[in-house]
């Protein structure tokens, strides 16, 4: 997955009303949108360093996207709206060794009238839903966890990959690490007790669970490689 055009670099000086940063560069301070709703919890102290995209669209009003934060010296990738093409570009060239050799993938497919999955899978006539979440938080060196905050929506896919199962389908749920050098993977109960609650229901009902990690650079991000799940 690589960017369209090459990122540039600022120091983050705020972030406010969710969807805005402001950005010192070199010459000038900028407003960048915000693509991610969440906390973003231990991200946004002022002087992270930061990348952004340039767009060109003249009907857009801000000219920056913020893409990228460095923090703690880890480079987070924080564009929620970039992990379902790093996860479909994952799964096209089969770097997430328990989903390959599809046969046929298809995005943002509708489960019913309420909830959609990000990915249905068909391989050898077996149907797999996988639901991608976009993982940012980190508290310790070498541990990425989620959520970041109370998330009552992920519950909800939970439950609705619970219900799949008794339906015929195999499901997973892929948290997607955007986070360099980190080994392992947590739910973190002291965030969300109900999601984690959730989540042991959902994994003794059959519901699998990934954790893989992100190589990230301000040219591009890829899957490259699967982090244990210390929770279970």
């Amino acid at each position: 997955m690589e960017f369209t055009k090459s990122l540039v670099k600022g120091k983050l000086i705020r972030r406010y009303k969710r969807f805005f940063t402001d950005v010192k560069l070199d010459q000038e301070t900028v407003t960048a949108h915000c693509p991610n709703t969440g906390s973003m919890n231990g991200l946004l102290d002022e002087g992270n360093e930061v990348y952004l995209l340039k767009n060109d669209d003249p009907k857009k009003k801000l000219k920056y996207s913020l893409e990228i934060i460095k923090s703690r010296n880890n480079l987070v990738g924080v564009n929620t709206h970039m992990a379902n093409k790093i996860a479909h570009h994952g799964l096209k060239n089969n770097l997430i060794k328990e989903l390959q050799n599809n046969d046929e993938i298809k995005s943002e497919v509708f489960y019913n009238k309420e909830t959609r999955f990000d990915f249905l899978l068909e391989k050898k006539k077996q149907k797999i839903f996988v639901e991608v979440k976009n993982v940012t938080l980190f508290r310790d060196k070498s541990t990425a966890e989620f959520p970041d905050a109370i998330t009552s929506r992920g519950s909800k896919h939970l439950l609705t990959l619970i219900d799949a199962i008794k339906k015929g389908y195999k499901t997973y749920l892929l948290f997607l690490v955007q986070i360099q050098n980190m080994e392992y993977f947590k739910i973190a109960n002291d965030i969300d007790i109900e999601y984690y609650k959730n989540y042991l229901m959902a994994k003794k009902a059959g519901v699998n669970f990934l954790a893989y990690r992100c190589h990230i650079n301000p040219k591009k991000i890829y899957i490259e490689k699967k982090l244990k799940i210390i929770n279970d």
